[in-house]
């Protein structure tokens, strides 16, 4: 008599299951930061299914990287939360990894730099380790490699914008100023 042989059918094969997740970590390195050890100990914490998280804001939520806002007698604090204590580190040293490269990556140091100048080093970094994870999130839930074009459209400011005066009293408007047509004085 045979044993039974069990397979779960949600799975695939062992061989294509395991070149799906070479392929994924192929995508991972695309990344800016990450290596093929880091991509490796990334899929080993986060997984390749990412049905688990709805948006990218959860999956950076379970990670540790969400910035938590408190607001007590007048004081802000702001602070990140202990959870994820093995991913967090990880995606610090990738975040200062992809910094550091400033020919490589020039969409993350602009930002990083951006940051910086506002929120200081550690603040800037975490934002960095966020984008890479919500990166990272982005490549297994749509099976695509890396865009940086995505990142450095957002960075560029236009050089020379021109504006009407209704476009300029529209904005000016928008952002809570009260408009008044100028009197003569006489």
């Amino acid at each position: 008599m045979q044993p039974k042989s069990y397979s779960s059918p949600s799975l695939p094969s062992t061989s294509s299951f395991s070149s799906w997740k070479k392929s994924s970590a192929l995508r991972y390195s695309t990344v800016p930061g990450l290596t093929a050890y880091s991509a490796i100990a990334v899929i080993g914490e986060l997984g390749v299914d990412m049905s688990v998280f709805p948006t990218s804001k959860h999956l950076c939520s379970w990670a540790g990287l969400a910035p938590q806002n408190d607001q007590s007698a007048g004081k802000k604090t702001t602070r990140i939360s202990r959870a994820g204590v093995y991913i967090k580190p990880l995606l610090v040293q990738c975040a200062l990894a992809a910094i550091k490269s400033k020919n490589k990556h020039p969409e993350i140091v602009n930002r990083y730099n951006a940051l910086r100048k506002r929120r200081g080093h550690k603040k800037a970094v975490i934002a960095i380790a966020r984008i890479l994870l919500t990166a990272i999130y982005n490549i297994l839930k749509k099976r695509e490699p890396y865009n940086p074009e995505l990142y450095r459209n957002s960075d560029t400011t236009p050089e020379h914008r021109n504006v009407t005066i209704e476009e300029a009293v529209f904005i000016l408007q928008r952002q809570g100023y009260i408009i008044s047509s100028p009197t003569s004085v006489g």
